[in-house]
């Protein structure tokens, strides 16, 4: 087996959703960003359509996004439902993180590409960009709130862009767990010899 298998076999299995609140105080170098996105952009995308777009989100961008989750909760939960706290935590992830990459979609039309295949890509982009965080000592988690589906009007981007997530990203803390377990390929797995 070569050396190269077993290395990646070795980063995926240590790849893991790492919550703001686990990510040191610290800035990610903005060339580090950018490799981090060009890997994104490797992922595989039928016909070459290359749905995947970024935001990438830093500094006074993070308050921004902070600002826009907080409004969104304010304006979207009852006065049943309503809590101070998590009024309060809805905006603190951006502001815990080093930076935020906005996750979006810009599709090509579905009689070019299903829906779906576009959304693939760019969740492979996403699994490219996890495993070379993870590579780098970073925390990374994939966020999907409800709020993203005002975000591209909140933080000016495209109007053709759709949002499919925020992607979280902070140096790991020092000791933290990084084990977890799968299920048995056995288990999730037929084989069909005849």
């Amino acid at each position: 087996m070569s050396k190269e298998f077993i290395f990646l076999s070795e980063l995926i299995e240590r790849r893991r959703a790492v919550y703001p609140p686990f990510y040191r105080p610290e800035k990610i170098d903005k060339n580090l960003i950018i490799k981090i996105l060009k890997n994104a952009t490797w992922a595989p995308t039928h016909k070459r359509t290359e749905p995947w777009r970024f935001a990438v989100l830093t500094d006074t961008a993070l308050q921004k996004l902070s600002a826009a989750l907080m409004q969104y909760y304010v304006q979207n939960t009852s006065q049943e439902l309503y809590a101070e706290a998590k009024h309060k935590k809805s905006g603190e992830r951006p502001l815990q993180s080093a930076c935020v990459l906005v996750i979006c979609i810009s599709r090509s039309s579905d009689s070019v590409i299903p829906a779906w295949e576009e959304t693939a890509a760019v969740a492979c982009a996403v699994q490219n960009m996890w495993l070379s965080a993870s590579a780098l000592g970073l925390g990374a988690y994939w966020s999907t709130p409800a709020a993203i589906k005002t975000l591209p009007k909140a933080l000016g981007l495209p109007e053709d862009w759709e949002c499919l997530g925020l992607f979280y990203m902070g140096w790991l803390k020092e000791g933290y767990p990084l084990l977890s377990e799968r299920r048995a390929v056995d288990d999730v797995t037929i084989w069909l010899d005849s």
